[in-house]
């Protein structure tokens, strides 16, 4: 019987094959009491278990083939350092010493606890991590359980089936796994859980593999061996599909491939408009090899560094100065001499960083203390992160931009903390850039209403429209039950984009829009009628908002969208919206 599921579209494209099932594989832990004087034996046989896990990482990692896919080794990277520290397995080791607890039980004792921690966090990208330490955690306890831990084609398919192209589904796929099914070249990804910053996501971008994640129960109700239909565009799986509707995507899969290869050579043309405006489009970066495939694509800088991956490991302390500027300095090198755009620390509400500090006490609420105004409680934590970053400009264009800004007092006591990191360095003769350009997000509707305010001090702007949507139509990303009515085309959030925009240019400081809207080349367009020239966005959808920037007329949408920002009405703005992009 056909049917179809739905999820989160990750990586575009048309997939079609069997089904390859990956079970969750729920690690069956057993419950007992080791007897006592066998506790010693038992704590050696956990740590054990760790030391041949990270082995079996650095094995990985050191055979990496060529053309991995560079968020591979980063994700081994940071696996391996959270088997290297000694915290996750104090825990379990105490477990065992005073309550003989054995092994798989002690480390399945934390791991909960770790995940009912990480459930709370309100930030979406940090709130996936938490699948760095259960996939850690699981892949210690298959050892200690001494379960087969090796998956290849002949694993999942009867023999007669290999060759054909298969689909990976699976409740969830560490990064380690990932590794091994690109030998295998799979066609597609399917997974129960993630988001579009999940590891899946990342890697199935990055391969350029059509994904959909976040279908709910998919490894239950998709069997193995069903032949599949996966819709990367629209999010959805079709499963047992028929002749015709195969035909059909068949057709739909051919066409894609002709306009993906179009699309390569869109690469090295100038970017800009039928009628000759220039447009600057940059890439947004989660992790510094990222920087790579951006200027393969064309990028023109780094819009968006988010520095959060250095901080997200809880059991560790922070990264001092020398480590956050070698990695500064390693997307600055990376990119040639364009610019970097790095933002600043943005962690949100009731988050444990490392060693386990506390960032609030306010509660879940995304309302609470997180990005600049937590930066402001830690003054040391957010003058070694300035310092690191003054140093790495030393070696290009690296740029600080500060997320979350509202309040005067807010800015003036950031610049002033810029100017303080930069005395110190020069009290230590290191080398900086003392003009290193200093910018300002804009993503609180407060602060889009007192622009002149951001003006006058920051040397250029980026608008964060996944946030300023988020508050200004009061809706919490992360609760399902509201999320449907996250809306970029509400009218009052085209009025600010173009108000700020506006602004900006009359006052000749650059601005650009580094949020989803950036990147989603259906509103291309509306952005260029608003005014925008600069984008920040993902670098594989670099090339698809290039192809509607070349094809655009810029006179001709702006002197439609006046229409747009007067409508209301949702059948009015649906009309206004229609004619601006035909």
């Amino acid at each position: 019987m056909t049917f179809a599921l739905h999820g989160i579209p990750v990586s575009k494209g048309i997939a079609i094959g069997k089904a390859v099932l990956i079970s969750r594989a729920a690690i069956e832990v057993s419950h007992h009491l080791i007897d006592s004087g066998k506790e010693e034996a038992e704590a050696k046989k956990l740590l054990d278990a760790f030391d041949q896990v990270r082995l079996e990482l650095d094995q990985l990692r050191q055979g990496l083939p060529k053309d991995a896919p560079p968020e591979m080794a980063a994700f081994l990277d940071v696996h391996g350092m959270i088997l290297a520290d000694p915290a996750l397995a104090e825990k379990p080791i105490k477990l065992i010493r005073t309550q003989r607890l054995n092994a798989a039980w002690a480390l399945t004792t934390e791991l909960n606890d770790l995940l009912e921690q990480f459930a709370e966090i309100e930030d979406s990208y940090l709130k996936e991590r938490a699948n760095d330490i259960r996939q850690v955690a699981e892949r210690v306890i298959k050892t200690l359980n001494a379960q087969q831990d090796s998956l290849t084609p002949s694993d999942f398919l009867p023999t007669s089936d290999i060759g054909v192209e298969s689909i990976i589904v699976a409740h969830d796929i560490a990064p380690h796994d990932m590794l091994r099914f690109k030998e295998h070249a799979f066609t597609g990804f399917i997974t129960d859980l993630g988001g579009k910053t999940s590891h899946t996501a990342i890697v199935a971008r990055s391969m350029e593999i059509p994904a959909v994640v976040g279908v709910r129960h998919a490894s239950e109700m998709i069997r193995h061996g069903d032949w599949l239909v996966l819709d990367g565009e629209r999010g959805v799986v079709v499963v047992a599909p028929d002749e015709q509707l195969l035909a059909e995507y068949r057709e739909l899969q051919t066409q894609i491939l002709k306009e993906a290869r179009k699309l390569q050579q869109l690469k090295h043309a100038k970017t800009e408009t039928a009628d000759r405006v220039e447009i600057e489009l940059f890439a947004n970066i989660e992790l510094p090899e990222d920087a790579i495939q951006a200027v393969k694509l064309g990028a023109v800088g780094v819009g968006l560094f988010r520095s959060e991956f250095l901080f997200m490991d809880r059991k560790q302390a922070l990264p001092d100065e020398e480590k956050q500027y070698q990695e500064y300095r390693r997307v600055v090198d990376l990119m040639h001499g364009l610019p970097v755009n790095i933002r600043t620390i943005d962690v949100g509400a009731d988050k444990a960083l490392g060693g386990g500090r506390d960032i609030s006490q306010t509660g879940t609420s995304p309302l609470g203390l997180r990005a600049i105004r937590w930066s402001l409680t830690e003054p040391e934590v957010f003058l070694t992160q300035l310092r690191a970053i003054l140093r790495a400009s030393a070696h290009g264009q690296a740029r600080i931009m500060i997320p979350m800004l509202a309040h005067a007092k807010e800015i003036d006591e950031t610049l002033r903390l810029i100017e303080k990191a930069k005395q110190q360095l020069h009290q230590r003769g290191k080398a900086f850039n003392p003009n290193i350009q200093v910018g300002a997000m804009i993503e609180i509707p407060a602060a889009a209403l007192v622009l002149p305010l951001f003006i006058n001090r920051f040397d250029f702007l980026s608008i964060g429209t996944n946030d300023l949507i988020q508050y200004t139509l009061a809706i919490d990303r992360a609760d399902h039950a509201v999320a449907h009515l996250y809306d970029p085309l509400h009218p009052a959030i085209l009025n600010l984009l173009a108000n700020i925009i506006d602004q900006a240019k009359r006052a000749n400081v650059p601005v650009a829009v580094c949020g989803e809207m950036a990147g989603d080349s259906a509103l291309t367009r509306l952005l260029l009628a608003l005014g925008l020239t600069d984008f920040s966005m993902h670098f594989n959808q670099l090339l698809l908002v290039k192809r509607e920037v070349l094809s655009a007329n810029v006179g001709l949408l702006r002197a439609r969208v006046p229409r747009v920002l007067r409508a209301y009405e949702p059948e009015e703005q649906a009309k206004a919206l229609e004619r601006l992009l035909s």
